[in-house]
């Protein structure tokens, strides 16, 4: 067991500080079991912290677990980013890294230019699947606190995706709408909570040419995150809605989509959607943004794994 762990946090889907969504990275995080991964996860206290471990899949450049200060994910987009700009950052690996996620391999590549933070894209590893049936529109809106008349299909339905984490995409009619929605959490547990898709993304669209622009929140308390500012599971299971409701090309082209996150709690967040399309089916998920360094530092632990 390690008595010193260093630590870095980065701030993912921005490109400047005290933005986007809070990271924690612990880059030599051998020796560690889950339980005090998870444990060291709840005190960082942040929507995920990540652990680097040597890769058991050769083809893969570096094993990462992925926490919630409750859970492990199998897979989760600003982790995934901010770890590999951290790595890169380094100088263990880049500007191409294969990411060994609980999913499968996570491929990356990192892009620097002096003076700017790094960006990095992922393509995920799955393609969005559509999960089972959601509450009707009525039961949703009181799962945001919201009217019913707030919540709109002109554009398509609630309904539920997956990439890896499933989530609960609940469209609503605008921006003035979607910032006044707050979780009712005795009706989120009555309707959502045991259903195949816990976490509920509240979104709205709006008119663009050539790239979709969205706005959304993103609820996942039974993650222990009241409300996450960037969430690149959601920006992966997105595109499955995307390509069955915003107007998936006929034959090969790509679906752009930058949705914006984060506002409401005053730490804005860019995510870059990228849905790639073979004669005319989804062929594969691309997810992108910026990520800042912000601390470094070291957790100290007992020989019997508490802290000192």
């Amino acid at each position: 067991m390690p008595t010193e762990l260093p630590f870095h946090t980065l701030d993912v889907f921005t490109d400047r500080a005290f933005g986007g969504n809070p990271l924690a990275v612990f880059p030599d995080a051998e020796g560690l079991d889950a339980e005090r991964m998870q444990a060291i996860a709840g005190e960082m206290n942040l929507s995920e912290t990540t652990f680097v471990l040597p890769p058991t899949d050769p083809a893969c450049t570096h094993r990462v677990r992925i926490f919630t200060p409750r859970a492990e994910l199998p897979f989760a987009g600003h982790p995934t980013l901010g770890t590999a700009c951290l790595l890169a950052s380094l100088g263990r690996g880049g500007p191409r890294l294969v990411l060994e996620e609980a999913v499968g391999p996570v491929p990356v590549e990192v892009r620097t230019a002096p003076g700017q933070a790094p960006y990095a894209e992922l393509t995920s590893p799955r393609l969005p699947e559509r999960g089972a049936a959601v509450p009707d529109a009525d039961a949703l809106a009181v799962v945001l606190s919201l009217e019913a008349a707030d919540l709109v299909a002109d554009f398509g339905p609630a309904a539920a995706y997956s990439a890896g984490v499933p989530f609960l995409f609940v469209p609503v009619r605008d921006r003035s709408a979607l910032a006044r929605a707050r979780l009712d959490r005795a009706a989120w547990e009555a309707q959502v909570a045991g259903g195949w898709a816990p976490q509920v993304f509240p979104f709205c669209l709006e008119p663009a040419r050539d790239v979709v622009h969205a706005y959304g929140r993103m609820f996942a308390p039974a993650l222990g995150i009241p409300e996450d500012p960037a969430t690149g599971g959601v920006a992966a299971a997105f595109a499955g809605w995307l390509a069955d409701h915003a107007g998936a090309p006929d034959g090969d082209g790509t679906l752009r989509c930058d949705l914006r996150q984060g506002v409401e709690m005053g730490r804005p967040s860019l995510l870059h959607v990228y849905a790639d399309f073979r004669a005319g089916r989804l062929s594969a998920v691309r997810v992108g943004g910026h990520a800042v360094r912000m601390c470094d530092g070291v957790l100290r632990l007992n020989d019997d794994g508490g802290e000192r």
